[in-house]
């Protein structure tokens, strides 16, 4: 009897194209695989021979309890069968990987990662949003909204004191919280981006500051999967889009001479 494995694949932030190729073999070999919910079901193609089971979880709803993922992948192995595991983005970035790995792991199953493009960095340069940029961020925080208490995490009032980018995931429903952090340190007018379902045909963007932020996530009913970018690195964005408009109006004027 063959013994089984655990194969943990990030499947990037949304758009099916930015999997990486290890990620697509993985799929191609497995027997079984387990997805989360904001996971691309298109990419289930790539494993058409496999038993399929969304295990994704939302807010308030469950398909399955973590426990029951865990001992999902256990039952399977035993099985002798290849499970992989897809998760949005890297599975180890809030991704819960390393903790299903080391459950596995404790009944002598194989285990391996598939890194995945993080919806961290990546969402926010689908935007033209660098988290890193000269003079204006040296380093960048990448931080939960919601502990496991389901409180904010108090990294934020950390990083709100840096001159770092601070990108916030999950933090939706405590975004009024987030923002009085960043007030209290007289960053008012700091640039601010929430990027709803990024990467994917159901992308929204909302720009604003500090002060105008929960405005602008009301009028444009941003809610979550969103990832909230704070920093000067925000305005990357529209400085791009000048220089692109200066250009265009550059090149239609030399047309109109010739």
């Amino acid at each position: 009897m063959r013994s089984g494995k655990l194969t943990v694949v990030g499947a990037g932030p949304g758009d099916v194209d930015l999997i990486t190729l290890k990620g697509i073999k993985a799929l191609q070999n497995a027997d079984v695989v387990l997805f989360d919910a904001l996971v691309s079901t298109e990419l289930l193609e790539y494993a058409s021979q496999a038993e399929q089971i969304f295990v994704g979880k939302r807010k308030g709803c469950y398909a399955y309890q973590q426990e029951q993922i865990n001992e999902l992948i256990v039952q399977r192995a035993n099985q002798g069968l290849h499970i992989v595991r897809l998760k949005g983005g890297d599975p180890f970035v809030f991704g819960r990987g390393a903790e299903e790995m080391e459950y596995a792991a404790q009944f002598g199953i194989e285990v391996a990662v598939v890194p995945g493009i993080s919806s961290s960095v990546s969402v926010p340069a689908s935007q033209n949003i660098p988290v890193t940029k000269r003079g204006a961020a040296e380093s960048f925080w990448v931080i939960t909204g919601t502990t496991k208490e389901h409180k904010l995490s108090n990294d934020v009032a950390l990083a709100a004191k840096s001159n770092a980018t601070v990108i916030i995931l999950m933090g939706m429903s405590k975004l009024g919280e987030i923002m009085e952090l960043f007030k209290k340190e007289e960053k008012e007018n700091t640039p601010v981006a929430i990027i709803q379902n990024g990467t994917t045909d159901q992308e929204k963007i909302g720009i604003g500051t500090v002060a105008s932020i929960e405005n602008k996530a009301r009028e444009q009913q941003l809610s979550n999967p969103a990832i909230i970018v704070i920093g000067e690195v925000v305005n990357h964005r529209q400085i791009i889009s000048d220089i692109q408009k200066e250009y265009q109006i550059k090149g239609e004027k030399l047309q109109e001479k010739v």
